[in-house]
């Protein structure tokens, strides 16, 4: 798999029967997760010493990290040992950028997907010398985050740039930094949830009302405090696949889970949903709204951990929607954002061209490049 993306328009050589086609590396952006028993705490020590993550002073962050690392490693084995002990996220990232690129394939310009993960291999330095060895002449940068988050798409462009100056890898780069309410994204997700729920339905007694929990990664209260978007992109992500679905009266509600450290997160969280619709009687669809592939947060967290806790609330039925891995919708939306991301001439862009977040979101990425010119000027 490759990474790498686009500068300004097609090159008139490009229709010259036999002229080379230009190479455009599209780097796949992802967590990433351990590839055996023995990676867990590696992997983990990775997150927690990451400063976007742990956000205390440089000199406290190296014990402090590998201290919660070392806390949580055999709660973290005992998850991916109920997944065969390792993660499958490298896997269906792998495959989402083969079908990815087999939906290029007819494009005027040469596509390949490379992976680079935050966390665990292969990361940016394998993924930066794989996209010089490959020749790319472009690169585009497509996380598989809809939302942006400095905890996510921003420490992975930071650990890119850094590793394609380690690589000299100097090409014109193109970076998508989100696409929370991208209409293909947006029509492919709710198409998933539609089938869920439709299945749901079949499943239930007539009388038990259907809730749909859209469940998101949380964040500390005090990073989105700080200027994140991440929180308002994601319920403009549930807005966006609720019109969508076009149901009348649609109970929904937008939520969060994970929670990892004792400060105060965003809010309502999955949990808190999971008592709160125990009380309603009602059951529960759970769409991981912010996760387009499966790995330990959708098959441990929400299949096993939540399942358990909505059985012992009394919640009179579970049910969970798929994440995208390669549906095709799914993988359609990528192609049709790379295509337009390489063709609006951006360095930087949303799916829809420009900024997107308001103001009050100064660690959108569009503020930051804005702040860099200024400090530039």
């Amino acid at each position: 798999m490759d990474q790498t993306a686009p500068a300004g328009p097609p090159d008139e050589t490009m229709d010259r029967p036999g002229a080379p086609r230009p190479r455009v590396a599209i780097v796949l952006f992802n967590l990433g997760g351990p590839d055996k028993p023995e990676s867990v705490r590696p992997f983990l020590e990775n997150l927690f010493l990451d400063p976007a993550i742990l956000r205390v002073p440089g000199w406290v962050r190296p014990w402090l990290g590998r201290l919660i690392a070392r806390r949580r490693t055999k709660a973290a084995s005992e998850n991916y040992a109920i997944l065969g002990g390792r993660s499958p996220l490298l896997e269906l990232t792998e495959e989402q950028g083969r079908t990815l690129d087999a939906m290029l394939a007819g494009e005027a310009v040469e596509y390949r997907s490379f992976v680079a993960m935050r966390y665990w291999h292969p990361m940016s330095d394998a993924a930066a010398r794989a996209v010089a060895a490959w020749g790319a002449e472009e690169v585009l940068l497509l996380p598989l985050y809809p939302q942006f988050s400095t905890t996510t798409t921003g420490s992975s462009l930071a650990a890119w740039e850094a590793a394609a100056r380690k690589a000299g890898l100097d090409v014109p780069t193109a970076t998508l930094c989100c696409y929370h309410s991208d209409p293909g994204f947006a029509a492919a997700t709710a198409a998933l949830v539609r089938g869920a729920w439709d299945k749901a339905r079949a499943e239930l007694p007539p009388e038990v009302p259907l809730r749909i929990l859209f469940s998101a990664h949380g964040l500390p209260e005090s990073i989105v405090k700080a200027g994140d978007p991440y929180q308002w992109q994601v319920e403009r992500s549930v807005a966006a696949v609720v019109e969508r679905l076009g149901m009348d009266g649609l109970d929904h509600v937008t939520c969060y889970q994970s929670r990892v450290t004792p400060q105060k997160w965003i809010g309502p969280s999955t949990e808190d949903e999971l008592e709160r619709a125990a009380h309603d009687k009602v059951a529960v669809l759970v769409c991981p709204i912010a996760f387009v592939s499966e790995h330990s947060e959708t098959l441990v967290e929400l299949d096993v951990e939540y399942r358990e806790e909505a059985e012992r609330l009394g919640v009179p039925g579970y049910f969970r929607v798929p994440a995208q891995n390669s549906d095709p919708g799914f993988i359609q939306a990528l192609r049709d954002l790379v295509l337009a991301a390489r063709g609006g001439g951006r360095a930087l862009c949303s799916y829809a061209g420009a900024r997107q977040c308001p103001k009050a979101f100064g660690d959108c990425p569009h503020a930051k490049a804005r702040t860099r010119v200024s400090a530039l000027a």
